[in-house]
């Protein structure tokens, strides 16, 4: 079994966070991974990589809001919106 190095983890992740499906989770995954994956812990870190599992249209239905998130990522989906925002008023 291969252990990943943390460096290469956090490429893999940013990496699969601006190559989605739709583009708009492209700009927002990839915009909050960029300013914030090196500041999370390996906790937070693991629970973005199962995120990043989830479908884009679900992934953006719940961090526009349009749908309910669900309770495991709750959390992590209203980090990623309020960056979004704050991305956007800036």
């Amino acid at each position: 079994m291969t252990t990943e190095t943390p460096e290469a983890r956090l490429k893999r992740m940013k990496m699969r966070s601006m190559r989605r499906g739709i583009k708009e989770m492209d700009l927002i995954l990839s915009s909050f991974a960029d300013d914030t994956l090196a500041q999370m812990s390996a906790t937070e870190l693991d629970q973005y990589d199962e995120m990043l599992e989830e479908n884009d249209h679900d992934l953006y239905q719940w961090v526009s809001g349009q749908q309910p998130t669900p309770e495991r990522y709750l959390s992590l989906i209203t980090r990623i919106s309020a960056h979004q925002a704050h991305v956007v008023r800036n």
